[in-house]
């Protein structure tokens, strides 16, 4: 057994037997450096990957607060903070019935690496409770940021550990949990990044992931001598990622004809139509099946509806796919769908939304591939350039902004090209993604000792 197999079999028997997302990440990440490995023997000597794939804190903490009708309500809430050797603890909150120890472990894990391939000075941790916002009042959404800040507003700070945006916190919230911040320790220290504008926020920084994402894909195109202009995109999700991609996707000339959310898929052979989109999701925060009144040309798919239990995204003819909803939504089935139906490239806007089997496929069948740690880094790369501002007291225009960020994700694809290059893994940038950014923290804890 080699010290990768051991490692997972560690890893594997001190945490839950239920946390298959964070063992699907771990193991992506062991497998792909084994040539890094071999060529650093004081990785092993160090012992880096044991210590690496350990979280240096985990939180788990109380959430109580009064609903509309004043009945005490309890949630849980934790923060992972997993890895500093390269800076303070940097990733963002989520609020989702979803949310658990183990999907927040995988999310704090890939944040690590994610973070360290931007060429920025931050570690990774991921945050979060299994409130669920929707269907909520302001108020309601008020007191419980509120109350979730209080329960541990002593484990951050903006040396410490920064929080950011997740799915379920959005601007409102955001804005509630600096300000929560602010009244216990009479500061106003930048210990959240995604703030609205008004309270020291970045512009670009909504649009920084989605836009990020297709910046990363048209680098890498251009590497291969193609574009993505005058080709048909899907994108599934229809959240800020989904979103500001299908935008980007429409400024580079592409026609992206899918959005999806959890009720169904819409497919717009005409192109969706980005205005309703936003007035429907952003305004509203309704159901995509109400894009169907406004529109002629759109067809509507349920969930229930799906072939294979898979989204209906996969099944429709494109060249290049967009996973941006969320972890795992991409499986074989779809995979197979995709190629089938001529798909040249898949770059992922969410966290892990392709399952290892359909990874596999793209590979074999010679389908390029942006893995999400490089192509949706967009976003900390704003929320880094956001804290510069806050500290600096001095705030970039969007152009500012936007030009930065396509220096950053046009500078992941060069570094990753230079691993794929120096270890001769071809066009495998998900193995390239992980050495980079693996090696990057590896160095720097044997700088810092044990």
């Amino acid at each position: 057994m080699d010290y990768i197999e051991l490692a997972m079999k560690k890893a594997k028997a001190g945490n839950c037997k239920s946390d298959t997302n964070f063992f699907q990440a771990l193991e992506e990440v062991l497998v792909s450096i084994k040539p890094l490995i071999e060529r650093h023997p004081e990785y092993t000597t160090q012992n880096i990957i044991d210590r690496v794939i350990v979280p240096n804190r985990s939180i788990y903490f109380k959430i109580e607060w009064l609903d509309d009708s004043n009945n005490i309500q309890v949630n849980h809430g934790y923060r992972i903070q997993f890895n500093n050797a390269l800076g303070p603890y940097k990733g963002g909150v989520r609020f989702h019935p979803s949310v658990n120890p183990d999907i927040l472990k995988f999310l704090a894990f890939e944040q690590i690496f994610k973070n360290a391939i931007t060429g920025l000075h931050i570690g990774g941790s991921k945050g979060g409770s299994d409130f669920d916002p929707k269907c909520k009042s302001d108020e309601e959404v008020m007191k419980f940021c509120q109350a979730f800040m209080t329960s541990f507003y002593h484990s951050i700070g903006e040396d410490i550990d920064i929080l950011g945006g997740d799915i379920g916190v959005g601007a409102r919230e955001v804005g509630y949990l600096f300000g929560q911040y602010k009244k216990l320790t009479n500061t106003n220290d930048s210990i959240i990044t995604s703030k609205p504008l008004s309270l020291g926020g970045s512009l670009a920084r909504n649009e920084a992931t989605g836009y990020g994402l297709i910046y990363f894909t048209q680098k890498l195109l251009q590497d291969k001598g193609e574009t993505l202009k005058g080709k048909v995109c899907v994108v599934s999700g229809s959240g800020n990622v989904a979103i500001h991609a299908i935008e980007k996707l429409y400024d580079k000339g592409a026609i992206p004809v899918t959005c999806s959310d959890s009720k169904g898929t819409i497919y717009d052979r005409n192109g969706i139509d980005l205005a309703l989109l936003k007035k429907l999701k952003i305004k509203q925060r309704v159901s995509l099946k109400n894009y169907m009144a406004e529109s002629k040309t759109a067809i509507y798919v349920k969930k229930s509806d799906y072939k294979n239990n898979s989204s209906h995204v996969w099944e429709i003819p494109c060249y290049a796919a967009f996973p941006c909803a969320t972890q795992n939504e991409l499986d074989k089935a779809g995979a197979k769908a995709l190629i089938s139906n001529g798909v040249k490239i898949v770059s992922e806007g969410a966290n892990m939304p392709t399952r290892p089997d359909a990874v596999d496929l793209f590979v074999a069948n010679k389908v390029l591939f942006g893995p999400a740690k490089a192509a949706n880094a967009g976003g900390v790369a704003v929320s880094v350039i956001e804290m510069g501002q806050n500290s600096s007291l001095t705030y970039l225009s969007f152009k500012q902004v936007d030009k930065r960020l396509q220096g950053i994700m046009s500078d992941i694809y060069k570094d990753i090209k230079v691993i794929c290059d120096k270890y001769d893994l071809g066009d495998d940038f998900v193995s390239g993604a992980n050495i980079l950014g693996f090696q990057r923290v590896a160095d720097a804890m044997i700088m810092q000792g044990v």
